[in-house]
């Protein structure tokens, strides 16, 4: 077990979880907020590093493709703050945060993920979910969605009024960022919509040009996408290839490596890094995994 406690929020390891909990300050974006914490199971991850900078850095896990209904609709585009799998580091903590990514390297190494994930292996956010971003307001309850216009909205919306889709009848949803002189969108493709309009005159469409993820609608977008993946897709999506496995990633750590980490633990304890809690906690982790081999 190992774990780290910052301002950003807390990430803790054990051997089938990294559990993921937002800290509370106003920094910490309502995505994450409202999110909450997470069990990330330990074969949902590709990947971990610690990304060091100038005044400290940020952990960052990296999941598998499809096992994540938020990761897979943000499609990379949901950056800091609001990425839930990024926590930032003060620089008093790198040496943790080091340590925090080596460990979840280590058990991924120990049993590596393989082959296509069948679903995926975090649920997306609780329901019902609620969003407000620019020119309206969506929710969803697991079974239909609903959008209310606010007084942003262009004409063309107020006149065709509130909207509402069953799950049924969505063939899919888009989420975009805003970005540059864009307009960020959360867009429902419904059967039988004809031809595609721009974000600001859709109906089917919530678009905002001042805030940059347009707080927690990526949220109703994961939501929904976890009910029809499977579902209502007629074809699925095309594969991607594996990453590559990195060095420290090709074999389980051997005696020597695990030897070599305690060592490393003792130099963190005595330089103040870890607190008398923590090498403890990460020292009786690496004797039992000595011990197993």
């Amino acid at each position: 077990m190992a774990d780290i406690f910052v301002d950003d929020g807390s990430w803790a390891v054990d051997t089938d979880t990294v559990r993921i909990i937002p800290g509370s300050g106003r920094d910490v974006h309502e995505l994450r907020k409202t999110l909450g914490a997470l069990e990330v199971p330990i074969h949902a991850i590709a990947g971990a590093a610690f990304e060091p900078a100038r005044k400290g850095g940020c952990l960052r896990l990296r999941l598998r493709s499809g096992a994540d209904p938020l990761t897979d609709i943000a499609a990379g585009a949901l950056g800091a703050p609001a990425d839930p799998y990024r926590l930032v580091i003060p620089k008093d903590r790198t040496g943790v945060a080091e340590y925090i990514a080596a460990e979840i390297r280590d058990l991924l190494a120990i049993s590596p993920p393989s082959g296509p994930l069948d679903g995926f292996l975090l649920p997306g956010p609780d329901l019902p979910v609620t969003a407000t971003a620019g020119d309206g307001t969506v929710s969803f309850d697991g079974a239909r969605v609903h959008i209310e216009w606010t007084l942003f909205a262009k004409s063309a919306k107020q006149a065709a009024g509130p909207q509402e889709f069953p799950l049924s009848a969505i063939t899919g949803v888009e989420w975009k960022p805003q970005s540059g002189v864009g307009y960020g969108s959360l867009r429902f493709r419904v059967r039988g919509e004809g031809p595609t309009r721009s974000s600001e005159e859709d109906p089917r469409c919530l678009a905002w040009g001042i805030q940059r993820y347009g707080g927690t609608t990526a949220l109703v977008a994961a939501a929904v996408h976890a009910r029809l993946s499977g579902r209502t897709k007629e074809t699925p999506a095309p594969a991607l290839p594996p990453a590559p496995a990195s060095p420290s990633a090709s074999a389980p750590p051997g005696p020597d490596v695990l030897i070599r980490r305690l060592s490393e633990l003792g130099e963190l304890h005595r330089a103040g890094v870890l607190t008398d809690e923590e090498f403890s906690a990460a020292k009786q982790t690496l004797l039992q995994r000595i011990s197993e081999l």
